[in-house]
């Protein structure tokens, strides 16, 4: 079970974690989690280039070690980073001392303090550590390219009926993903391309306090 559209009321819950930008541009944040893999993210890289969108790639700390070649290419490209631990761990299932480390490990080998929780699931009790040390990215729109229960064209509809100006988009690079993704983001690329929106990565200045999202009614 998971929510395509993050309600307000689970934003106002956690207003320190990021769900959205205030940005008065026309800006759309897209987000991949789970590479970088050299069997998806340089195809995703490409669709990306060629209409000059970039974003923000959550990686897991054992794919930045086993495919730096993929993980430089990211970078050299211009596109943002984030670590989404060093192995896919699930802060609801991982006592807190041997979280804290995994999330440690995973940032050192992405260099970011972007944060961006697996499956979006932490402890209350993770949170303070986790704010003192990271910018805990979450999302407002999930596409649900993971779910194999989901059409194509219902992921596609996911994504395009739930975004909107400033709204932080989840996708994934990863192989239980691959096909939907490779359906449904190129069409997102055009669609909201030709309606003049830009695609952005979570830059400093996005993080700033006036280009956050507020308590939402």
């Amino acid at each position: 079970m998971y929510l395509v559209k993050t309600p307000s009321l689970i934003q106002n819950l956690f207003p320190n974690f990021i769900w959205k930008f205030a940005a008065k541009e026309k800006k759309i944040y897209l987000t991949f989690d789970d590479g970088p893999i050299p069997e998806v993210t340089p195809w995703v890289l490409e669709q990306l280039a060629q209409y000059g969108a970039k974003a923000t790639f959550f990686c897991v700390g054992e794919n930045v070690s086993n495919y730096a070649n993929v993980y430089n290419r990211i970078i050299e490209e211009g596109h943002a980073v984030g670590s989404h631990t060093n192995n896919h761990l699930s802060g609801w299932g991982t006592d807190n001392i041997p979280y804290f480390h995994n999330v440690r490990r995973g940032a050192t080998l992405v260099k970011s303090d972007l944060f961006r929780p697996p499956y979006g699931r932490i402890k209350p009790s993770q949170v303070p550590f986790l704010m003192r040390h990271y910018k805990i990215i979450m999302w407002d729109v999930l596409s649900g390219d993971f779910d194999p229960n989901l059409t194509n064209e219902q992921c596609l509809s996911n994504v395009m009926a739930n975004t909107d100006q400033g709204s932080i988009v989840v996708f994934h690079d990863s192989l239980k993903a691959e096909e939907k993704l490779k359906y449904v983001l190129p069409k997102v690329l055009a669609a909201f391309k030709d309606r003049g929106f830009e695609f952005a990565s979570i830059s400093q200045d996005d993080l700033q306090p006036s280009r956050l999202m507020k308590k939402i009614a």
